[in-house]
């Protein structure tokens, strides 16, 4: 339980940081990519996120102990000597798993009876890196059970197990980061996935998957690419109309 806090409180900060120096700092400065949404974090969001994901974190290290219970029952065991092509093919399922799993837990959060548990994740209506584990600590022991139904089914490898909170938090930052890093890619593409997650937050709703598009698809809850324009357009109307009326005063002012 302690190495677990060590460990998602670094791959937290480190990700986190790094996302934030580079989506801010370092590609808009080279030219590459865009700003998803460009309204302003609300007040004292930051401090918000990485509050609430302290708890998140505490709450994802202390549960190691539930993964490490099921190995010391005998309810799960860890595969022994395996070979490169089987952690690879392990990482390859669970990153599978990790959206079906992702989809169902956040479909049921946006459902009637969880919604309210999914309210401190949306108030970051625009996200950003430190968004990533933001979350109630409800939504958060939903989403931290992700390990416990595989190991029950299959022997898996522990660098199989201990790479799905890395490749995890990896697609989530850059999912909340945004920032569109492939503008030139479609709108469906797995490169894709800041564009996706930055509707959902826009728009509250659809967009539920992880870094894939295939449970949305499946189920009818994608939305389309133009699903935040109304919004945007406006937001940067009323930014322009702003800026002619502050045009307009310092004119009078100079006269």
């Amino acid at each position: 339980m302690g190495w677990g806090l060590l460990f998602f409180g670094a791959i937290y900060l480190g990700f986190g940081a790094l996302g934030w120096l580079v989506t801010v700092k370092i590609l808009p400065r080279l030219g590459i990519g865009r700003v998803l949404d460009p309204r302003p974090l609300s007040a004292g969001q930051l401090r918000r996120e990485v509050g609430q994901s302290a708890v998140s974190v505490a709450i994802f290290g202390l549960g190691m102990v539930f993964p490490w219970g099921l190995l010391q029952l005998g309810w799960a065991r860890l595969a022994v000597d395996p070979g490169g092509w089987r952690v690879a093919g392990e990482i390859a399922v669970l990153a599978l798993w990790n959206d079906v799993h992702f989809w169902i837990n956040h479909r049921l959060l946006h459902s009637k009876a969880l919604r309210r548990f999914h309210g401190p994740h949306h108030r970051s209506m625009v996200s950003t890196p430190f968004s990533t584990y933001s979350f109630h600590p409800l939504e958060a022991a939903m989403l931290g059970s992700v390990l416990l139904p595989p190991m029950l089914v299959h022997d898996f490898s522990f660098w199989a197990l201990a790479s799905v909170p890395v490749f995890s938090l990896f697609f989530n930052v850059v999912g909340h980061s945004n920032y569109d890093f492939f503008s030139r890619v479609s709108y469906s593409h797995w490169f894709a996935a800041s564009r996706r997650h930055h509707l959902h937050h826009a728009c509250h709703g659809g967009n539920y998957g992880f870094q894939f598009t295939f449970m949305d698809r499946l189920f009818g809850t994608r939305l389309s690419a133009d699903a935040a324009q109304a919004q945007l357009d406006a937001f940067r109307l009323k930014q322009s109309q702003k800026a002619g009326q502050n045009k307009q005063a310092g004119h009078a002012t100079a006269g």
